[in-house]
């Protein structure tokens, strides 16, 4: 095993979860999390605007996009998935990446993981859907999952905006009678 990369032991509380319950049916939900049309409109973070993107929706298949801050400054994101299940899971490794899909460092910290393992299900109770999005730093050194696991509260913030888009996105989209 190579010194200083997922050879310590983890930190306390290092797994990130979040929950929403939106208003939409499962199968919808599970489309807007895995079409790029539908990615495209609510994925990221808040005051972000999405500029290009691709979708290979497939174990070892890719998403990667690419986002422009009102000031002009971009920054690019990628999934890798691991796992579809449609429409109850999806795993995927993410990673911030430059435009041409390499994984980078954050922009906002040099000790922030280069990989996370986010793993997302989603389950339906009455036309409802309750998203469930854990989160894990993978092949990491003892330094990023301690910055994995103090930044839970910006992470709960930022991931609450972007859910706050996908609600706002789900309640635009026409929907079949009951």
């Amino acid at each position: 095993m190579a010194a200083g990369r997922g050879d310590s032991p983890p930190v306390q509380d290092e797994e990130f979860v979040i929950t929403r319950v939106v208003d939409a049916p499962r199968d919808l939900v599970f489309k807007a999390w895995t079409e790029l049309e539908h990615l495209k409109r609510w994925w990221g973070p808040k005051n972000l605007t999405w500029h290009q993107g691709t979708l290979d929706l497939r174990p070892g298949g890719l998403f990667h996009s690419g986002m422009r801050a009102p000031n002009g400054s971009g920054m690019w994101g990628k999934f890798v998935f691991r796992e579809v299940v449609a429409p109850q899971r999806l795993a995927f490794i993410v990673s911030f990446s430059d435009e041409e899909g390499n994984t980078v460092r954050a922009p906002f910290s040099p000790t922030w993981p280069l990989e996370v393992l986010n793993v997302v299900t989603f389950s339906e109770q009455d036309g409802r859907t309750t998203i469930t999005l854990r989160g894990r730093p993978i092949n990491a050194t003892a330094a990023e999952r301690a910055t994995f696991a103090a930044g839970h509260a910006s992470m709960r913030q930022g991931f609450g905006g972007t859910l706050d888009q996908l609600s706002a996105h789900l309640a635009s989209l026409p929907r079949s009678p009951r």
